[in-house]
């Protein structure tokens, strides 16, 4: 009993703690000269990311069935009522991961970010409501999203008389 609840917590509720780190991390990190380029680049990977998962659904499903349905157990997490290619919940926990890191370059928080997915994804297989290969699938639809981050510049530290500018590359 307590294994399944353990399951169901990093299955269905370590989305939450991701996207309240998330936001923050975009709300108060992103300089505000910046916030309308950064935030338009979120919502176009998180779009991008979404469309392409809808339409990579239409057109593969591996399995009509969830893996608890195939073998006759109840579900140790929450679900929508699809034959579950990609995951959703990887999709989602990916592109906040990758519009924290891309926006902000907060290398710890980024890191932590990544942990809390990954206990997402194991939780949802473990929890027999996906495959590997639907958590796969949804995290690699969201790095293809992600690719809306690939213009971004970088900034560079450069010193001069003792002080740090920002310069893009």
């Amino acid at each position: 009993m307590i294994i399944e609840f353990l399951i169901r917590l990093i299955a269905d509720f370590a989305v939450v703690p991701i996207a309240l780190l998330a936001a923050w991390a975009l709300l108060w990190k992103v300089p505000k000269g910046h916030r309308f380029e950064a935030y338009s680049r979120v919502l176009m990977a998180g779009l991008t990311a979404y469309m392409l998962a809808k339409f990579v659904a239409v057109i593969y499903q591996p399995s009509t069935m969830r893996p608890f349905e195939l073998l006759g157990v109840n579900p140790g997490a929450l679900y929508l009522n699809n034959p579950g290619f990609p995951s959703d919940h990887a999709l989602f926990v990916t592109v906040l991961v990758c519009a924290v890191w891309f926006e902000t370059r907060m290398k710890k928080l980024t890191i932590v970010l990544i942990c809390l997915a990954l206990l997402v994804c194991i939780g949802r297989v473990l929890a027999q409501v996906h495959t590997p290969l639907d958590v796969i699938g949804g995290v690699s639809i969201a790095l293809v999203g992600a690719l809306w981050y690939s213009n971004v510049p970088r900034k560079q530290e450069v010193r001069t008389r003792g002080k740090s500018h920002p310069k893009h590359a």
